[in-house]
């Protein structure tokens, strides 16, 4: 998404605070706000009050909490309190199920001291695989639109209903 010329993921990391950032939906169109998830509870509250939407960015928000988590506590009992409590915020969420067992099968066999890396890196790369997933989306997307606007009779623009 681009505001004011400056380009957006829904989820990112500041690299300055390593805390991860997201655009608060629920605010969206009206007004664009930026909400750091510093802790785990920012991330569960994210899911929970729907600050985020959609399966995949729900799955990265989770595993950005289970990182958020491992920064406090890399223990296995933090690990299993992190990942019950974003499971609670919204339980029928697949992507979030998935997200945190991918998150606990990255971290189940490394040492507590090196936690808080791996799981930054892991939560990375789930959301780096879903920028791919949706540019893929979009170029196949956009060959669709554009034949559909090739076949058109008129001039007019081409109506997609979402």
């Amino acid at each position: 998404m681009w505001i004011k010329g400056k380009h957006y993921r829904s989820i990112w990391l500041d690299h300055a605070t390593q805390i991860p950032q997201i655009i608060d939906q629920t605010l969206l169109p009206f007004r664009f706000s930026i909400r750091p998830l510093p802790d785990v509870n920012a991330a569960v509250e994210a899911i929970r009050a729907m600050r985020v939407r959609g399966a995949p960015l729900i799955g990265a928000t989770a595993a950005h909490g289970i990182a958020r988590a491992m920064v406090a506590d890399g223990s296995d009992e933090s690990l299993a309190v992190a990942t019950a409590a974003l499971l609670d915020a919204r339980p029928t969420a697949v992507n979030l199920r998935w997200a945190l067992d991918r998150m606990n099968a990255s971290l189940r066999d490394v040492d507590y001291s090196h936690r808080e890396v791996m799981a930054l890196e892991e939560a990375i790369r789930i959301c780096d695989e879903d920028v791919a997933s949706c540019e893929s989306i979009g170029e196949h997307g956009r060959g669709l639109i554009e034949d559909l606007a090739a076949r058109k009779e008129s001039s007019g623009p081409v109506q997609i209903l979402t």
